[in-house]
């Protein structure tokens, strides 16, 4: 069987990712993680593609052995692991609760890598790994800090675990999209003490089109997939322009 992974799949790009998938018919089930079982029960009734419902709560290491073990019993032939999981939080550091910063550590940095260490024994040539990074990995953005630290982490996990694999056939992309409106993330951010440092989210992407373009990328084994004019721009400025410039510019946009 052909076997598709989505972590963090219960709402935002996890669940349109889930979509997706299901509509290509290229799998014969999709394994979904994710904390909240109600939410996945009610994705299995929106989707053909068989699902296997697997409610673990990522930032717990107990959930990995269980996972561990399952794939062990199970042996499946996993054909894309997408690592989707993942939260911030918009906040000076006396805003972000301790809770918080090692939730944001754990889930995008220790849960993408653990995920990815246990599945790619499964994983044979053709198979792709989708590392959900953002934009925010391309500098340091004060006020989004913890976060985009810990997606500048999983940006070069994602291009140096590329380089490792080349020659199995298995292709790795770090997938940065901006912005996007229309899923939980920009709500679930801005509930801290004071999320006023960033008032608005211009240019914003749509989770549908982010999800259809870093599909599209992964098949063609792009390292890299910048969904979207803002953050492929974004990209590219970051590669010359120092840190500290690209601080100063983000202390006016984020006032806009």
């Amino acid at each position: 069987m052909k076997i598709g992974i989505v972590t963090g799949a219960s709402s935002g790009l996890g669940r349109e990712f889930v979509y997706q998938l299901s509509q290509k018919k290229a799998l014969d089930e999709i394994w979904v993680i994710a904390r909240r079982e109600e939410r996945l029960k009610s994705l299995q009734e929106q989707v053909e593609t068989p699902l296997r419902l697997i409610p673990l709560d990522l930032t717990k290491r107990a959930s990995f052995q269980k996972l561990e073990s399952f794939l062990n019993t199970e042996q499946p032939d996993v054909r894309i692991l997408i690592n989707a999981a993942g939260f911030g939080k918009i906040g000076a550091w006396k805003d972000i609760s301790l809770t918080d910063c090692d939730d944001m550590i754990d889930l995008n940095c220790r849960a993408a890598v653990n995920m990815t260490q246990l599945v790619l024994p499964h994983m044979n040539k053709g198979a792709q790994v989708l590392e959900i990074c953002s934009t925010a990995g391309f500098q340091p953005f004060p006020y989004l800090g913890i976060y985009s630290a810990s997606k500048a982490f999983l940006y070069r996990y994602s291009r140096a675990l590329r380089v490792e694999l080349f020659g199995t056939g298995i292709s790795v992309t770090a997938v940065c999209p901006y912005w996007i409106k229309d899923t939980e993330f920009i709500a679930k951010a801005q509930k801290t003490r004071d999320s006023s440092y960033i008032r608005h989210f211009p240019l914003a992407s749509k989770e549908d089109a982010v999800v259809k373009r870093a599909l599209r990328d992964a098949q063609l084994r792009l390292a890299v997939s910048t969904p979207g004019v803002t953050c492929a721009v974004h990209r590219i400025i970051a590669k010359f322009v120092p840190s500290e410039i690209m601080m100063g510019a983000w202390a006016l946009i984020r006032r806009v």
